[in-house]
């Protein structure tokens, strides 16, 4: 079931993008162009979680056991997310919602692990400034 999202994923922007039209994602009517545009909050969320996650293992390189367990980790949290998001993606099989459903679940996921990489790695129990300002939980086109 993943492989059909993944391939959903990665052709649904390329189909916009060959496509001569601007997608106006405040106006997304169309299947295509509500995926595309799910697509790219998604595509935003990703890069902001590699930051955080990247500026985590960064910035707590000095402990090699954090560093391996904050991996393992996200491996872990990558398998959890792929297996619920393809669960929503099952729960709407049979309609043209499917693709959005799981892209967004894909998003809020992504998200609320942003925010747990800065709480738990990037933030201190004083009042020291964090590492990296408090990631911005944006709303996601449902």
């Amino acid at each position: 079931m993943w492989k059909i999202v993944g391939f959903l994923f990665l052709t649904i922007p390329l189909c916009a993008v060959g496509s001569d039209e601007h997608v106006d994602c405040d106006k997304a009517v169309s299947t295509q162009d509500i995926n595309y545009c799910a697509s790219l909050e998604l595509s935003e969320a990703k890069q902001t979680l590699d930051k955080y996650l990247s500026t985590s293992l960064e910035h707590n390189s000095y402990d090699p056991e954090l560093v391996a367990a904050i991996k393992t980790a996200q491996k872990n949290w990558y398998k959890y997310m792929s297996s619920h998001c393809d669960a929503i993606y099952t729960q709407w099989r049979e309609g043209s919602i499917r693709g959005v459903m799981s892209i967004s679940c894909q998003t809020k996921l992504t998200q609320a692990r942003t925010y747990e990489m800065w709480e738990n790695f990037l933030t201190y129990m004083d009042s020291t400034p964090p590492i990296l300002p408090e990631p911005e939980m944006w709303p996601v086109r449902d």
